[in-house]
């Protein structure tokens, strides 16, 4: 029951004070997704029309800042360590969920975007390949929300299993990469667990990312859509850019620190909005196939990467 219904200064105002709060090194990153679900259930969400835009462009530029913390040697393992599982990972899940959405006869668009967010990164592929496939705006709402409301409870499971079963930082770190659908919580799972993972996880992550481009076009040819454009993700470019000037430009060590401590807030700030643009309705209207659905593949690739990873 949302408490400020008719007064939109309050709720402004509360809205921007803990946004404020997400800033602060005292909150991490989970309780940053939670404060904004919380707010938003009590509140309302004064802003949401104007977010969305926002969370995309402040997730990048945290992305970005997190390059500073970064040396190419490290960025080159770690890309290197996650190639393999990423091309496994991939097409096992694209070929998995074709099946599931044939056998429970899911609407074929909602079944490709659920299999396509779980593959590659979440929204950012989902928001890729929607223009290709044309489905309804239904169909995105549900698997946006579907998407968003595991990556909000990975944030929290993964960290809890990874220092149950004492995976080291740099397994963490890639498991997060290969099993956490969407960026966001991928970085923000990561950082709970500490600096090591961090690198890791971000490295890989990106680089599973520009699995958006090859997997974009293999859509055209599926749902026979030659006129789409593809959205390649320039941003990761900036990211890399990050990287070699902090790697080949001592300059920059006096400064990476700082910019990377920035970059960690922007992205407690960036899962404080996701938090507040989740509601009871939007997940009371998920269905059950759906919901079943993305919750096979986001298990059997968690369970199959760790194990993979683990041995």
């Amino acid at each position: 029951m949302k408490i400020f219904n008719h007064n939109t200064t309050l709720q402004k105002f509360f809205f921007i004070a803990m946004s404020i709060v997400c800033l602060t090194p005292f909150v991490s990153s989970p309780i940053a997704l939670l404060l904004g679900f919380g707010l938003a259930l009590i509140i309302g969400n004064p802003f949401e029309k104007y977010l969305h835009h926002y969370i995309h462009l402040l997730l990048q530029i945290s992305i970005v800042g997190l390059g500073f913390g970064l040396k190419l040697n490290e960025a080159l393992q770690a890309g290197k360590t996650g190639f393999i599982l990423t091309i496994i990972s991939i097409s096992t899940i694209m070929i998995l969920g074709y099946f599931l959405g044939k056998f429970f006869k899911l609407e074929r668009p909602l079944s490709y975007l659920i299999s396509v967010g779980t593959a590659i990164c979440g929204g950012s592929a989902i928001a890729a390949t929607s223009p290709i496939i044309k489905p309804s705006t239904k169909q995105i709402s549900l698997a946006l929300a579907i998407i968003f409301t595991l990556n909000s409870i990975a944030l929290f499971v993964y960290p809890a299993i990874g220092h149950w079963l004492h995976l080291s930082q740099e397994q963490f770190g890639l498991w997060c990469a290969i099993g956490i659908h969407d960026t966001s919580s991928v970085v923000g799972a990561a950082s709970k667990y500490g600096n090591e993972a961090l690198k890791v996880a971000t490295t890989v992550k990106l680089a599973r990312a520009l699995w958006i481009i090859p997997v974009s076009l293999l859509t055209m040819f599926i749902f026979k859509n030659k006129e789409s454009k593809i959205k390649i993700p320039w941003f990761i470019g900036y990211f890399i850019m990050a990287i070699l000037l902090n790697t080949y430009f001592p300059f920059f060590d006096q400064f990476s620190s700082v910019i990377t401590v920035l970059a960690k807030s922007g992205l407690n700030l960036t899962l404080f909005f996701i938090g507040s643009t989740l509601s009871l309705q939007t997940l009371k209207a998920i269905g059950l196939k759906p919901l079943g659905i993305a919750i096979f593949l986001w298990v059997f690739i968690s369970v199959g990467s760790l194990l993979f990873i683990m041995n």
